[in-house]
């Protein structure tokens, strides 16, 4: 019987639609000799949105297809006919996903609760057809604009668990059995170390309340250093409400129950001082085959005789409440901040020519026949509007060097810029 995989981190590429190229066409009807030109918009190209859902457990998905687009949008047509726009593509990740930069490891959004949604990339914008550029001086615009290209990008996706409670102790502490016991997970248990290496995820329902706990992988001593598979353990950690510390009353190495909390706590404050600020529940398993004192302080259970089971689910709504009382994490959806791109940008090539940058002016010569004058005049005019001869000049262009934007390539000249 196969079994399902747990991913919580992944490289993923986003791309938006292309927009539809605008059309160029003129009127040709009987009664109509000199009709004008009407030319169609191409439509937009669709967007890529990352959406928060609670019924996706992992980043499988993701890993095994990384590459995720839009719809381009369809191309503009004669008697003004509009080319469709293409359809978003909603690309659903796991409640607790956080994306990072590719690049920098700069986290852009946490899509912390469900229906979160974050833009992932753009689809580009659709040409004007024809019809857009009749003007007074121009009747008869033989020119349309390409679409734009979408937008495209790597990022990184991370899962943080949400849950109310997590389960944190050693390995083979009998985490995955207590789970088990109080909820409807079925977490693969051995008696063995690292039996776990995956987080599990159970609801557990006492009358009209339910509550997440999440079963996190043992930690060890170093944990926070990043020693066995620490930081991806101590990550899920960090979206518990509140926290459960398991002692084992039956450890193999023989460590005192105030040994291993000592350890437990040590290792949590030292990856992120805040997680001790958080409610906490300190109790004793294994209370069937106890090889070490008890600490009177902490309740004792067993998960395989019942002892004290309803007792300890009780403390644990309890505490599960105390949480969601005491941390709010993610109740609003998240607010992206993009900043503004400066509307043109001049850099040099490694040849010695000079090229502009910018989404405006690369739009201006984005035109589907750059030899019609008309199309040139637009063009110049275009530039000269957006500052673009201003701004070579101010970074030192000379008469006669090369200037590239977008496909267009051409000599800087001041009496035309």
């Amino acid at each position: 019987m196969s079994q399902s995989q747990f991913v919580d981190e992944c490289s993923v590429n986003f791309r938006g639609g292309d927009g539809g190229a605008g059309c160029v066409s003129f009127r040709r009807e009987a009664m109509v000799p000199k009709g004008g030109p009407d030319g169609g918009d191409g439509g937009k190209g669709g967007d890529v949105w990352l959406v928060a859902d609670h019924n996706v457990a992992s980043l499988l998905a993701y890993r095994d297809h990384p590459h995720r687009r839009a719809n381009n949008g369809k191309h503009g047509s004669g008697q003004k006919k509009h080319g469709h726009s293409g359809e978003d593509y909603e690309a659903m990740v796991p409640v607790g996903t956080i994306v990072k930069s590719h690049e920098d490891g700069t986290i852009l959004v946490d899509l912390a609760n469900h229906g979160d949604r974050w833009l992932a990339s753009a689809g580009g914008e659709g040409g004007r057809g024809n019809a857009r550029f009749l003007s007074n001086t121009r009747r008869a615009p033989k020119f349309a604009e390409q679409g734009e290209a979408g937008n495209e990008d790597w990022v990184r996706l991370e899962l943080k668990l949400l849950a109310d409670l997590a389960l944190v102790g050693f390995p083979n502490a009998g985490k995955s059995t207590l789970i088990s016991r109080i909820s409807r997970a079925k977490p693969k248990i051995a008696n063995y170390p690292f039996t776990t290496l995956e987080p599990n995820l159970g609801v557990v329902q006492l009358d009209d309340f339910d509550f997440v706990v999440a079963d996190i992988p043992g930690l060890i001593e170093g944990a926070h250093e990043g020693k066995g598979l620490g930081h991806q353990f101590l990550r899920h950690v960090e979206r518990a409400r509140a926290l459960v510390v398991l002692i084992d009353l039956a450890p193999m190495d023989g460590r005192s129950a105030a040994d291993q909390l000592e350890i437990l706590l040590d290792e949590l404050e030292k990856y992120q001082p805040d997680l001790l600020d958080r409610p906490r529940l300190v109790v004793q398993a294994k209370a069937d085959v106890a090889l070490i004192e008890t600490d009177p302080e902490y309740m004792v259970f067993s998960s395989v005789t019942n002892q004290n089971m309803d007792k300890l689910i009780g403390a644990l709504a309890d505490l599960a409440k105390e949480g969601r009382a005491d941390i709010e994490i993610g109740t609003t959806a998240p607010t992206v901040h993009r900043p503004m791109a400066e509307s043109v940008m001049i850099g040099r090539n490694d040849d010695g020519s000079w090229q502009v940058y910018g989404r405006q002016a690369e739009r201006a010569v984005a035109l589907n026949d750059l030899t019609d004058l008309d199309a040139m005049a637009y063009v110049q005019d275009r530039l000269s509007g957006l500052g673009v001869d201003k701004k070579l000049g101010k970074a030192g262009a000379k008469q006669g060097d090369i200037v590239h934007i977008g496909a267009l390539e051409f000599e800087y000249d001041e009496s035309i810029l």
